[in-house]
Formats: C-alpha cells, structure tokens, sequence
C-alpha cells in the first residue's frame, strides 16, 4: 500500500515514462524502391512511433517486435492521388443532389469515402474542391483518429469566375441564382481573387484549387473557354505565395493553360486539350500535369447514355473526355512532370488504382507509374522529406499486394495490406 501512495503522485502529474511499444517489424518477399527504380528482394521494414525506423536485407530480424509476415508480398510506398473530390458521389442524380444535400449529409458521404480510399491502398490525398470545407473537417478529424481515412490536403471550395466551372449556382432558377462573391470562391478582379486566397487561409485549406477554364460536368456551355484573366491569375498565385499555399489549375483549354502556367501554379488538373507550346511551358515552369484519365473515361462512357447527363454537359463529356489519355501520353513522351490523380468522385471512390492500368496503356512504364503516385505526388505536395518513398524518418505508410505489379500493374486494384503512420488497417 505504502508504494501505491508513493507512485501517485507521479501517476496523478503524468510524470511516469510511458511504455514503449515493441516495434513492427515487416518481412516482405519483394519491395519498389522507388528512389532506385528497382525491385529488391527480401527486405524487413523496422516501425517504431508511426515512423520507418530501419530498412534491412534478409529474412530475419534480430530483437523482438511483432513480426507481420509479407513474404508472399510485394511492398511498396503508400499510394497518393492528387486530385479526388471525397464528398462528391457522381451519378444522373447530381444536380438535384447539390440542392437536397447539406453539409451534414456531404461530411457523412466524405467521411465513408474516406475510408473506402484508404482501404484501396491510397494513404494520402489532395481533396480538389468541396462546399462549406467538409474536408477541412474530415482531414482534421481523421488527423485525430475519429475518422478512418487517408491523410488528407485539402483546398476547400475552389475559385472560379461568375459562371465559371466552379460557380455553385450555376444551372439553378432565376430565385436560386444568387450573386456568389470571394467569401465562396467567386472572383471577378485582382481584389477578389486576393480576397478569397485570404479567406482560405482564415478557413484553414492546405492549398488554393482555381478552375483556369470551363469544365465538363458543369452547368455551363465551353468546357475549355479561359475564365480567368491575367491579372486575377497573377494575384492568386501572388497571394498564395505569400501565404505558403501552392496553385492547382484545373484546366482543359490551351489559353486557360497557358496563362495559369505562366502566373505561376503548381499544376495542371486534366490538361485534356494540351498542345505541344504548352508542354514546352509546361517543362520551363516545372509544372506538374495530374492527368485523371479514369474521370474522362468515365465522363465518356455515361454520355452515351441518355439522359445521363444534362443536355449542356452531355456533348462536352463527349468531346472533352476522350482526349485525355492520348494528350497524356504525349504529355508524358514529352518529358512533362507527371503526378497520379483520378478526380475520383466522379469516377467511384476506392475504385482511384484503375487510373495505373490507363497510364500504362498510354505508354508510361509500370515503374514510373508508381513514382508518379508515391514520389513524384510527394514532391508537388512538398512533403518529400515524409511522404512518398520507403525510407528511414519518413512515416511508415506502407501498403503490399500479391505478385509483383511492376509485371501486372492492375495488381494495385487489389490492395491486401494497408499501414498508415505505423497503424494497420487492413491485413489479409
């Protein structure tokens, strides 16, 4: 009893050392470094404390630690996909969906998806444009293990033009076409775009999302047209500088392209009708193209259906969709830098590893596939020194799968173990 009494004190002010965890220890049969563009045979990945804290070569570990055996399996980095919309379902119903869908039932669906994609091997994410910054609120609470989700960066609701791509109330009745300003992405001049960077900023986004050109599955006529002038772009990008956030530019017209390469983004989103002078820019710039083929195939595929689609949006699809990825390919063959995105929401969530096998198809290598959804995603996010590559400091994110998809790179549909920050969520 005497000792009990005398260790409270210590128990009451947090002051005992807490029990250090055993490390996990991972055997794998093969493992993709993706820094050496190589295959490695029988390699043990040492966890401690949500980070990789040794790599060696072998089949045994000397210490102890729980041994997960993946010797049957090919790891590899965590899968990140820059360009997803979690809180979106697309279907024929989605434009009544925008109206009857509040922000409590759109946190719900984001938060199901969520988990969906992290469970299909993605341990990371860029979410590209959301209303009332549900996923301000799902990356903050996944961060806090009360959601189960990848790690999330987030834009909050994009920036367009009045009746641009982005314009939340475009297809809407004369009552319920109100004059959206910064506060909720709309800018019209210098002052509102610097006006509405700001506001992301005060909303907590990790990044400025802006819509260079018209869209396909908008209520509006072009899906190519530039719908921001020059100055508004130069005071985007300048704001956003100045207040650490990087620029990605959806964009499927040459002029929208060009002027946003030239002010300054970081990427690229869909880049459908790319020539060769904007990928000469494109290389000068150093800016990333996020192709999303698996969203121009889906976009494709529905508008042959009738009534799938609105009757503006259905001949964009038609036209926009079946050129991204050929214009990827050639992008590609160009020496373009490359970062993996499927605008997945539009596509169905968890579904984002078929964009590999369509990259493949175009003429990307399997390996560089896979770089351009671990390192080269990392790179253009900004987090290389955390993300990205299997290295000791970098969190263990960490997923495997059966065979090898360096020779069959669909074997990424089929994702049999999932780690995120030392924490196993799924297992064969």
């Amino acid at each position: 009893m005497k000792a009990l009494f005398s260790i409270l004190p210590l128990l009451l002010l947090g002051a005992l050392p807490a029990t250090a965890e055993p490390p996990t220890i991972l055997k794998c049969g093969k493992l993709i470094d993706v820094e050496a563009q190589a295959v490695l045979e029988r390699q043990i990945i040492t966890v401690e404390s949500q980070r990789i804290s040794g790599i060696s070569s072998g089949d045994q570990y000397a210490g102890n630690g729980r041994v997960i055996d993946l010797s049957e399996h090919t790891c590899l980095p965590g899968l990140i996909d820059m360009h997803v919309h979690l809180m979106v379902a697309y279907s024929a119903s989605y434009d009544l969906d925008k109206i009857t869908f509040g922000p409590p039932d759109l946190a719900l669906l984001a938060a199901w998806h969520a988990e969906l994609t992290l469970m299909a091997g993605f341990t990371t994410v860029r979410d590209l444009g959301d209303r009332a910054d549900v996923t301000v609120a799902l990356r903050d609470a996944i961060a806090k293990g009360i959601a189960i989700g990848p790690r999330v960066f987030t834009s909050g609701m994009p920036l367009s033009s009045t009746g641009g791509h982005d314009d939340p109330t475009n297809g809407y009745r004369a009552g319920l076409r109100r004059d959206p300003g910064p506060v909720e992405g709309i800018i019209n001049s210098p002052s509102d775009a610097r006006k509405a960077v700001r506001q992301r900023y005060k909303n907590g986004v990790d990044l400025i999302k802006i819509s260079a050109t018209g869209g396909v599955v908008s209520q509006a006529k072009s899906g190519q047209n530039s719908q921001l002038f020059k100055d508004e772009l130069d005071a985007i990008v300048a704001t956003a500088n100045a207040y650490g956030f990087k620029v990605a530019a959806h964009a499927h017209g040459v002029e929208g392209m060009q002027l946003a390469i030239r002010a300054g983004v970081a990427s690229i989103e869909h880049g459908s009708l790319m020539d060769a002078d904007t990928m000469r820019l494109m290389k000068e710039h150093g800016t990333y193209l996020v192709p999303t083929i698996l969203a121009g195939n889906f976009v494709t595929e529905k508008a042959k259906i009738d009534g799938y689609f609105p009757e503006l949006v259905r001949p964009k699809a038609a036209e926009i969709g079946p050129k991204i990825q050929a214009t990827f390919g050639r992008a590609y063959k160009a020496g373009v830098k490359i970062a993996f995105g499927t605008d997945t929401g539009v596509s169905a969530h968890g579904d984002n590893a078929q964009e590999f096998a369509l990259m493949v198809e175009a003429g990307m290598p399997p390996m560089a596939a896979i770089i351009s959804a671990t390192k080269s995603a990392a790179d253009l996010l900004g987090k290389s020194d955390q993300l990205g590559t299997i290295g000791v400091g970098k969190y263990a994110d960490v997923i495997a799968v059966r065979g090898n998809p360096i020779e069959d790179i669909t074997l990424l549909e089929n994702i049999a173990f999932v780690m995120k920050e030392g924490k196993v969520y799924k297992a064969e």
